[in-house]
């Protein structure tokens, strides 16, 4: 009876550090999928903006803010909208 307890205690001692170790890594692996999964999200993201940013809406759409028209259009440069909104923000 008492050899027997001993062998147990003695297996206990031998598989306390790679059952350490298992858990140990188990845990990283959890870790890591959640950075996994937070990456491919990411990475949806910047595929659906790079998409954008290559279509012929964003090329306009940037022109414009650039200050570019279109062969045949009238640029119009308006000044003093900020003042004009505080003046029309005031009760009357």
């Amino acid at each position: 009876m008492l050899l027997l307890a001993g062998a147990l205690v003695l297996l206990g001692f031998l598989y306390q550090a790679p059952l350490r170790a298992y858990l140990e890594t188990r845990e990283r692996v959890g870790e890591r999928s959640a950075e996994v999964r937070a990456l491919r999200i990411e990475r949806r993201s910047l595929e659906r903006r790079l998409a954008f940013q290559t279509s012929d809406e964003a090329l306009v759409a940037e022109a414009r803010r650039l200050g570019y028209v279109k062969p045949g259009e009238r640029l119009f440069i308006v000044k003093g909208i900020p003042g004009w909104r505080r003046a029309r923000a005031r009760p009357r």
